[in-house]
C-alpha cells in the first residue's frame, strides 16, 4: 500500500476558552485551559493515520519537553516519526489559541518548524518516498523549503497535496508541482482575490486555481460543507448536523482524510463525503489531534 508523507509543522497548542473575543487592551476571564499537541502538519498526519493510511512525518521540534510530547503523540497515533528532527538550537513551535462560541483565534511562534532546509526534506524523501505515495505540505514551515519540497516530491512521481495555510502569496511556478490544493474561504480570497460567497463565485475561484496547475481543487466552506473540482467534475458535500464546540482541527482533519482516501484509491465522491463527515465530527470535540475521529466513527456517522 502507498503511504502519506507529510512535511509540515509540529506545535504545542496552548488553548483557552472565553465568552467572547477580547478587545484591544482588554483582559477577560477564561476557562478550560488546555495544552494539546497541534501544528497543521502534525494534525494532518494524525488525521490521515486515524483514517487508515500509513503515514511518515517529516519535520522538526526542539530538544525540549514539548518536542518530546509531540513526537510521542504522533507515534501513539501510528505515525512514523523517524524523520522528525530534534534540534537543540531552537524551541518547539507553539500556538496560542483563544476559543469562543465555536470559533477560534490563533497566534503562532514557529520555532523549529522553520529550521529545516530543502536538502533536509530531499534526504528524507530519498529514504522513504516511492512513486504513487502522497506528499502533503502546508505553509507553517519555511516557505522556500516548502516550494523546493513540492518540486522534489513532484519530480519523484508522488501525488502532491498542498494546503496553503496560513494563506500568503504563492509563486506561480509552485502551482505546477501541485496535484491537489485544499483551502478554506479566507485562504481562497487571499490567494485568488475572490471570496466564495455562493457556488458561482466558488467555482470561479476554483477554476482559476485549476488553471494555474492543480488537477483537483478542494474548497472547505465551514458549516456549508465543501466543494471539490477535479478534471472538470464538481463534487459537493454537506456535513451531518452537529453542535460545533471547537473548530480548531476541522480543516486539518478534512485534508488528512483526503490524503487517506487518495492513498487507498477511493473514488472521489466517497473521499469527499468521508472528509466532510470527519471534519464535522472533529468540531464536536475540543482540540486538534485528539478531536480527529477514527475511520470506524466516520463509517458509523455515514451509515446513519
Amino acid at each position: 500500500m502507498s503511504k502519506v508523507i507529510v512535511f509540515g509543522s509540529l506545535n504545542m497548542d496552548l488553548s483557552i476558552a472565553c465568552e467572547r473575543m477580547p478587545q484591544a487592551g482588554e483582559t477577560l476571564t477564561g476557562e478550560g485551559f488546555l495544552v494539546n499537541p497541534g501544528g497543521k502538519g502534525a494534525n494532518q498526519a494524525v488525521a490521515a493515520a486515524q483514517l487508515g493510511a500509513p503515514v511518515v512525518m517529516v519535520g522538526a521540534v526542539g530538544a525540549d519537553a514539548f518536542g518530546e510530547q509531540l513526537a510521542a503523540g504522533l507515534a501513539r497515533a501510528g505515525v512514523d516519526c523517524a524523520h522528525v528532527s530534534r534540534l537543540s538550537s531552537v524551541t518547539t513551535g507553539v500556538a496560542v489559541i483563544i476559543r469562543s462560541a465555536g470559533d477560534n483565534r490563533i497566534v503562532l511562534d514557529p520555532g523549529a518548524n522553520h529550521a529545516l532546509a530543502a536538502a533536509d526534506v530531499s534526504r528524507a524523501l530519498d529514504e522513504v518516498a516511492k512513486p504513487g505515495d502522497v506528499f502533503l505540505t502546508q505553509l507553517e514551515c519555511d516557505v522556500n523549503t516548502t516550494w523546493a519540497a513540492l518540486a522534489s516530491a513532484h519530480a519523484r512521481g508522488l501525488y502532491t497535496m498542498f494546503n496553503p495555510a496560513p494563506a500568503r502569496a504563492v509563486p506561480r511556478a509552485a502551482w505546477a508541482n501541485v496535484d491537489l490544493v485544499c483551502l478554506n474561504e479566507t485562504e481562497c480570497e487571499i490567494i485568488t482575490g475572490t471570496l466564495p460567497v455562493d457556488e458561482d463565485s466558488a467555482c470561479r475561484a476554483m477554476e482559476l486555481l485549476a488553471s494555474w496547475g492543480p488537477e483537483t481543487v478542494a474548497l472547505t466552506l465551514g458549516a456549508k460543507g465543501s466543494l471539490v473540482l477535479s478534471a472538470g467534475e464538481l463534487v459537493a458535500s454537506v456535513p451531518p448536523a452537529i453542535e460545533a464546540i471547537d473548530t480548531t482541527g476541522a480543516g486539518d482533519t478534512y485534508i488528512g482524510a483526503l490524503a487517506a482516501g487518495a492513498v487507498r484509491g477511493t473514488p472521489l465522491r466517497e473521499i469527499v463525503a468521508r472528509a466532510t463527515c470527519a471534519s464535522a465530527l472533529a468540531c464536536t470535540r475540543v482540540g486538534a489531534q485528539q478531536a480527529v475521529p477514527t475511520a470506524a466513527e466516520v463509517d458509523r456517522a455515514l451509515a446513519r
